[in-house]
């Protein structure tokens, strides 16, 4: 056999060595660097990571069902200056299209989210110049004194900078104003790709990378729960989505020991209909169906301090996603009752409450309805199914 053939072989059995032991460290718990979650991504086979994730999350949750949840996202304001390069929602200031909504359409919306069976608003919108603190304490105290029973999943990192800056408050004393008036948990939206260089190509109006997590950690220690995502599939390098899983990790790791932190992470890719990153710097979302599986994967394993990972159906679909419960993944959202935002920029897949769950159990797996705080819930009796209208 020539000498360059041994060496082949001697190289590929020395790189299933080096995954078999870096895959068994992960199942140890053990936080793994960045190159060793690189390596795993150039190295690894597809069904290694799905099975050490599966496995991992057979630990963190043992009851094995997969939970999914009603909520509806409504947008507090059309209005940015933030000028995201993926965004298709936004308006600037003074458009004919820009809007600010009321206490009445939030009323409609909210008594069409509790037919549906929906317990929840995802409440955000835009980094509007003129609207600061009272704007959100007094629309938050509104919609919880007539409707004291809707949990306020609301704004996000870059809002409450935005906040921040436009009242000359900290970060902390913020977060505890929206909290008296009404806010129940933090969503992880505006984190796209946490490091500086991404984010200025993508998202420069918003906050940087540290002062994203920053925000988060002070959240955490007003034990104020949250969720943390991450947008890939566009201008990153693979270092840098393994740059931002650690950076989550850390902050997890920094909460006070009787505080939640991050609930849930959740992976989603790049939507480029009509973006400027597609028609401006001719950026497209290349992401395939195993790239993604790959990468959920990788999450539950880089990421062994957060019990919840979600499969993102909106963006990538109800089989991939289906494919995710079996490579770590163990949550499949919201139905979404309302979405305006990543819809604008073509994602289009949609479930009423009885698809989600029989997209679950096509899967494999018991679907169990769930609050933000991933407690358990009981479908309502008067539930009606949502009319979808494409």
């Amino acid at each position: 056999m020539p000498h360059g053939r041994v060496y082949f072989f001697g190289e590929a059995f020395l790189h299933m060595k080096e995954v078999g032991d870096i895959l068994q460290k992960a199942q140890r718990f053990e936080f793994l660097t960045i190159e060793e979650g690189l390596f795993l991504h150039e190295k690894a086979a597809l069904t290694e990571l799905m099975f050490t994730a599966d496995e991992m999350r057979k630990q963190l949750v043992p009851h094995g069902k997969v939970t999914w949840q009603i909520d509806r996202n409504v947008n507090t304001t059309n209005v940015c200056v933030a000028n995201c390069k993926f965004c298709n929602f936004y308006r600037i200031p003074g458009h004919a299209d820009a809007y600010i909504t009321d206490m009445a359409t939030y009323r409609k919306k909210i008594r069409e989210t509790i037919k549906y069976g929906g317990d929840q608003l995802l409440l955000q919108g835009g980094h509007h110049p003129q609207l600061g603190l009272d704007f959100y304490t007094g629309t938050f105290r509104a919609i919880k004194s007539e409707f004291p029973d809707i949990r306020l999943h609301a704004l996000g990192p870059p809002e409450v900078a935005h906040i921040s800056k436009l009242e000359k408050m900290s970060h902390h004393d913020v977060l505890v104003a929206l909290r008296a008036s009404g806010l129940d948990s933090l969503p992880g939206a505006g984190a796209e790709i946490l490091t500086d260089r991404v984010r200025r190509l993508v998202s420069k109006g918003k906050c940087g990378a540290q002062e994203w997590l920053d925000i988060m950690h002070e959240a955490h220690k007003l034990h104020i729960t949250t969720s943390a995502t991450m947008m890939f599939g566009h201008v990153e390098t693979l270092e840098e989505r393994f740059e931002h899983l650690i950076k989550i990790r850390e902050v997890q790791s920094r909460k006070p020991a009787d505080a939640k932190g991050f609930l849930a992470f959740i992976p989603w890719t790049f939507q480029d209909v009509d973006t400027l990153l597609a028609r401006i710097r001719g950026v497209h979302n290349l992401t395939t169906a195993e790239e993604y599986i790959r990468m959920m994967a990788l999450c539950r394993i880089m990421l062994p301090n957060i019990i919840n990972m979600q499969a993102s159906w909106l963006t990538v679909g109800k089989k991939t996603a289906q494919l995710c419960l079996h490579g770590g993944a163990n949550d499949f959202g919201s139905i979404m009752i309302e979405e305006n935002v990543v819809s604008a920029a073509g994602a289009g897949h949609r479930f009423t409450y009885k698809s989600i769950q029989d997209a679950i159990r096509e899967a494999g797996f018991e679907p169990q309805l769930r609050s933000q705080q991933y407690e358990w819930r009981e479908i309502p009796e008067l539930i009606e199914e949502q009319v979808i209208d494409y």
